[in-house]
């Protein structure tokens, strides 16, 4: 498991209607490799609204269709659950997916 994978998760959290959803881990990969049973990930949407705090993904990761990561709904899931690998961010959207966490966390950069 890397940082910038994306699997699909069944019985999403939350109030999700979906059976399904893809999300995008997005812990640092310290964490990732270590014991800890959880990392924190953000759900894969097929609405799209343009804003600083989604990343557009499709195709080229893996997905059926065009959609994005939204940043502003962090989760934390366990390890076990990412069992279903769909694809991976490539360097430039994991660069987009840094800009996209630090508007949605409110950190700036020096």
């Amino acid at each position: 498991m890397r940082r910038g994978d994306l699997y699909r998760v069944a019985r999403p959290p939350g109030q999700d209607p979906k059976r399904f959803r893809v999300f995008v881990v997005v812990s640092r990969q310290a964490l990732i490799d270590s014991r800890f049973s959880t990392v924190v990930c953000a759900p894969v949407y097929s609405a799209r609204h343009g804003l600083s705090t989604q990343v557009d993904v499709g195709l080229d990761e893996g997905l059926l269709h065009e959609s994005s990561v939204h940043c502003d709904e962090l989760v934390s899931l366990s390890k076990p659950r990412l069992t279903h690998f769909v694809g991976r961010l490539d360097t430039e959207k994991l660069d987009a997916l840094d800009d996209a966490l630090l508007v949605a966390l409110g950190v700036l950069r020096a």
